[in-house]
């Protein structure tokens, strides 16, 4: 049974924690006391006295530091509390402080903003008053400087140009009826003229005609120079250029003037027409066989670096143009040999000049409209400037244009005479003007219809021209009306034979061009397209260059067939059928050796795959023609027809000397040729009569053999080794 504590073991305990302000305990042992008191006692036995005595001074101990600790936890909140009401009180204090300050500061605050607003007004309005009395001011302190003019000083007068311009601007919007109007609008369009006449100035002083040496290192440049150092012209001084670019910058912006443009197209225009005709008369006065000179510095290049082909001149036609005049203008008619082909050189020199030069001036053209468009980008507003561009260049390009279409009406009469060599003049400038084509349409690109369709028609009517040149030639191949007075005695090679051959020669050099006019000719007649207005621009030039080639190859075939019955036809004037067959020989072994030294026999063989083996099969039958006048001769002492001896060994004699002194005066040119026929016909006769006089040398048919044979085996092979060679 526990023990009760007695009153003064528990006063002597700490307080429970309900008594320091914790929740009250249940109460026990039904006295009164404490549950956790008689909780300190043991179950089963009493505590020694000694232990209580010793615990209760530890719990007294407890129990005063908890009380010095609640003692000073008191006071501690006693001070705070005081501090507390201290800071409450200051900050009352310095509230009402605050609130008395802002009284007193927030009116005198407003009436220094209205202050401040005040003297900005007065600034304002001062400012104002100056900027409108400046106005009044501006055409006193720039008419000087614009009487004087922008000569020398241009960014000086422009900026009185602008103060001139505000001037009017702030009296049209404020004081239109203001005298001063007048005078500064006065003074604005005076110097708007200024500018205009200075514009046009700087252009006329330092706008010259390109020199034609330039120009042709400008040509040439894209071959001769390495990219690095490519060309470029100077058309402008940089100082004359940035002046310009200022003035006309101004006037688009400021003046509301396009009239600037008109002049800078004309005075532009003048230029490249005569930088272009100066390079053609640089031609005619110095150009030669060996070219036209270019300046130092592409010479120079030429000499050190390897470079690509300069342009090609047409010299290389001057050949068959001398021999195709002559033809054509003596040789249908008839009347006249190719004696006078020398005198014509001096002519085609003249001939080739013009046409070089037309070539060069097309390429000139396109650099130099290529550099005048590009400084027009930097003088002309973007929006004005294709359409200027295009009057720049009208008057140059309608002079190339026309120079072309010149050359085209001279062929055209040429052709009508049978002077087909005037083809020949096309084909170069043809073949350039195709190559150029590309650059022409990038340099005419934006400009209008009529003057990107100016080329085109030119190389349609040069297609359209040569195509009917080349359908007359052939044509007039087959129809040669000389039969009688033009024929070579000699039976050699016809003027109709070497004339034909040097033009299809021609072709070869210019297969591309030749190809696309037959095949605009192909195109008209399958779709009935009259020949003045077949295009190009159309289904022609879309044709393969296998298909051109094809039909070249045809057109070649077709001429030479048209020759072959011609030669046939002119062949039967020969009474003689030996000489005719001299005559077939020495043309068809022209044709051949002809064919095989250039690649015309290339192009022939694409549509005639056996033209070589048939040629050489015309020759052999009129080797075989010829042979047989021999017969005459050799039947009087051929097996068949002996023992008639005397009046055969006669006949013998007589016919060898009557054919050796006809047929010496004929020609066979080849000498390969010439030799072969002569071997084969002494093989021949020296064999028949070697024959005839070991069978019938010893039979005694007359007193006097040597009067019937009169020549030994070797004689006759020696007059027979006399034929076809005049100066025996």
């Amino acid at each position: 049974m526990a023990l009760c504590v007695s009153a003064h073991a528990q006063r002597a305990l700490p307080l429970p924690r309900w008594r320091r302000g914790g929740d009250r305990p249940e109460e026990g042992c039904g006295s009164g006391v404490p549950l956790w008191s008689a909780a300190l006692a043991p179950r089963s036995t009493m505590i020694p006295t000694e232990e209580m005595s010793a615990r209760r001074r530890e719990i007294e101990d407890k129990l005063k530091q908890e009380e010095e600790t609640l003692s000073f936890i008191k006071e501690s909140l006693e001070k705070s509390d005081q501090l507390t009401k201290n800071m409450v009180s200051i900050l009352s204090s310095f509230e009402s402080r605050l609130m008395k300050l802002e009284n007193s500061i927030i009116p005198v605050h407003k009436q220094t903003e209205n202050l401040q607003r005040l003297q900005e007004n007065v600034e304002k309005t001062l400012s104002c008053l100056d900027h409108v009395i400046s106005y009044y001011h501006v055409a006193k302190d720039t008419e000087k400087i614009i009487k004087e003019g922008p000569t020398g000083r241009l960014e000086e007068y422009l900026n009185c140009m602008d103060k001139i311009q505000k001037a009017v601007e702030y009296f049209q919007d404020n004081n239109p009826d203001s005298p001063e109007l007048n005078r500064v609008k006065s003074l604005f369009e005076r110097g708007k003229e200024s500018l205009e006449s200075e514009f046009r100035s700087l252009m006329t002083r330092h706008t010259k005609p390109v020199p034609p040496i330039l120009i042709l290192d400008l040509i040439s440049g894209d071959d001769e120079m390495d990219t690095q150092e490519e060309m470029s012209l100077e058309q402008l001084p940089e100082s004359v250029l940035h002046d310009v670019i200022r003035i006309s910058g101004w006037l688009v912006e400021n003046g509301r003037n396009q009239d600037f443009m008109t002049v800078y197209f004309q005075i532009r225009s003048v230029q490249l027409d005569r930088s272009i005709k100066g390079l053609k008369d640089h031609f005619r006065k110095n150009s030669s066989s060996t070219g036209v000179p270019y300046s130092p510095a592409i010479q120079n290049k030429r000499k050190d670096t390897p470079t690509k082909k300069p342009i090609k001149r047409p010299g290389t036609i001057r050949k068959a143009q001398n021999l195709l005049k002559q033809y054509s203008q003596h040789g249908l008619d008839g009347k006249k040999g190719a004696s006078n082909l020398i005198p014509m050189e001096g002519r085609d020199d003249v001939f080739d000049i013009e046409i070089d030069a037309y070539i060069h001036c097309v390429s000139a053209f396109v650099k130099l409209a290529q550099s005048e468009y590009q400084l027009l980008t930097e003088i002309v507003p973007e929006h004005h400037q294709k359409k200027t561009f295009d009057s720049l260049i009208q008057e140059s390009l309608d002079n190339l244009i026309m120079e072309g279409d010149n050359i085209v009406s001279a062929a055209r009469k040429a052709i009508i005479r049978h002077d087909y060599s005037a083809v020949l003049t096309i084909f170069p400038i043809l073949k350039h003007l195709k190559q150029m084509k590309p650059e022409f349409d990038q340099v005419l690109q934006g400009t209008a219809a009529g003057t990107k369709n100016k080329l085109p028609g030119l190389i349609t009517s040069m297609e359209t021209t040569g195509a009917k040149a080349l359908e007359e030639f052939a044509d007039n191949i087959k129809n040669d009306p000389d039969k009688e007075y033009n024929m070579p005695k000699d039976g050699t090679v016809h003027e109709l034979t070497s004339n034909a051959i040097l033009f299809l020669q021609q072709l070869l050099d210019f297969q591309e061009t030749a190809g696309a006019m037959l095949a605009s000719q192909v195109l008209g007649d399958t779709y009935n397209i009259p020949l003045d207005h077949r295009e190009t621009s159309s289904s022609a030039s879309s044709y393969s260059s296998d298909f051109s080639r094809r039909l070249l190859s045809t057109y070649i075939c077709k001429v030479l067939g048209n020759l072959q019955l011609n030669l046939l036809s002119k062949s039967k004037v020969y009474e003689d059928p030996a000489l005719s067959a001299i005559f077939l020989h020495n043309n068809y072994n022209y044709i051949l050796k002809s064919l095989e030294k250039s690649e015309l026999i290339q192009l022939v063989a694409v549509t005639q795959k056996t033209a070589e083996r048939s040629y050489r099969e015309l020759i052999e039958q009129q080797i075989q023609t010829y042979q047989r006048s021999w017969l005459k001769v050799t039947d009087y002492i051929s097996e068949r027809n002996l023992p008639v001896f005397q009046p055969g060994v006669k006949g013998f004699n007589d016919g060898l000397e009557e054919l050796c002194k006809i047929q010496k005066a004929w020609a066979i040119p080849d000498v390969e040729q010439r030799d072969k026929i002569r071997r084969a016909q002494k093989t021949i006769v020296k064999e028949t009569y070697g024959a005839f006089l070991n069978r019938y040398s010893s039979v005694p048919f007359t007193k006097n053999p040597e009067k019937y044979i009169k020549y030994q085996v070797d004689q006759v092979g020696e007059m027979i080794e006399k034929l076809f060679d005049t100066s025996a």
